[in-house]
């Protein structure tokens, strides 16, 4: 067994023109591996700064945190599914029931937000967080690239007269979170959005640019006609579909609502957006997979929950 093991480590760094014997020598040399060094436990636990006394705000911070951690674990199974030449029905559903948890685990996880703070001590630190704002999570909307065509993140009411035909530049101009940063009238974009913009804009478009061939509907829709109609993949794509674009955003607008409503009164989002009409489902009807849902699906989507 030993021999056969040295010999394994001997092909595979002679396989890119390495000695063995270095690296023996080196681990020989290196420290045994513990669990906060190899989570980086320190690093993450002082990653948490607050800009005001309110003891809650900790608790604000730390779950946009877990979010964002979470985010990358679903924009890492995307990209096995993306950068795989041939992609079978297990794999697929394999894949998508697990981003499906992760989001399933999103939804449940806003009763931290919704039940976890104080009113009163929510509604004075946000005021710190001016202007910033929840959409400007960029690895959301790199989810949203990577999972549809781009003409189904589109703004609702340019939905069906958009050019499909026409640039990145200008679909980018229409998606439908571009709303929440612009002046419905004028068009003039909000500061939250433009400082968006200038970090992430020409990041998104190359990243939009791989997954217009990559996402998961035109992955799902290359797949042969078995494929496609595989009962379990297409549960699981609808379970996902469903997940994010109902039952997620209702969980995040039920808590916003819970803070920003009060007496009747809505309250303006720190980043100035009109959150009710951007977040609320039915007004969008953001739908991944449009052809696994009926008309009439579609037609209520966002108004039974």
């Amino acid at each position: 067994m030993k021999k056969k093991l040295t010999h394994q480590l001997k092909e595979k760094y002679e396989a890119i023109d390495q000695d063995v014997e270095d690296y023996l020598e080196g681990l020989l040399q290196s420290k045994p591996l513990n669990y906060w060094d190899y989570i980086q436990t320190d690093a993450l636990l002082n990653l948490q700064v607050q800009r005001t006394v309110f003891k809650d705000e900790m608790v604000f911070i730390m779950y946009h945190q877990v979010n964002e951690l979470l985010f990358k674990m679903i924009l890492w199974e995307i990209e096995q599914v993306a950068k795989t030449e041939k992609v079978d029905a297990e794999f697929f559903t394999t894949k998508i029931m697990r981003i499906s948890r992760y989001f399933d685990m999103l939804t449940s996880s806003f009763s931290i937000m919704k039940d976890g703070m104080d009113v009163e001590q929510y509604n004075k630190f946000r005021q710190a967080l001016t202007p910033a704002s929840g959409f400007q999570s960029a690895q959301y909307r790199k989810i949203e690239f990577a999972s549809t065509e781009l003409i189904n993140l589109i703004d609702k009411r340019f939905r069906d007269t958009i050019d499909r035909n026409s640039s990145y530049e200008n679909a980018f101009e229409h998606l439908y979170w571009q709303a929440a940063g612009k002046d419905f009238k004028t068009g003039k974009k909000s500061y939250t959005l433009t400082v968006f913009e200038e970090k992430y804009k020409d990041e998104f478009i190359r990243f939009t640019k791989f997954y217009y061939q990559n996402n998961l509907w035109a992955k799902f829709k290359a797949l042969p006609k078995e494929a496609r109609e595989d009962k379990a993949l297409i549960e699981a794509m609808r379970h996902y579909d469903y997940t994010v674009n109902i039952k997620w955003v209702m969980a995040h607008y039920n808590t916003a609502n819970h803070y920003l409503n009060i007496g009747g009164k809505t309250a303006e989002a720190t980043g100035g957006s009109e959150w009710v009409k951007y977040m609320h489902p039915k007004y969008q009807k953001r739908i991944f997979f449009p052809e696994l849902w009926t008309e009439k699906e579609i037609e209520n989507w966002g108004t039974d929950i």
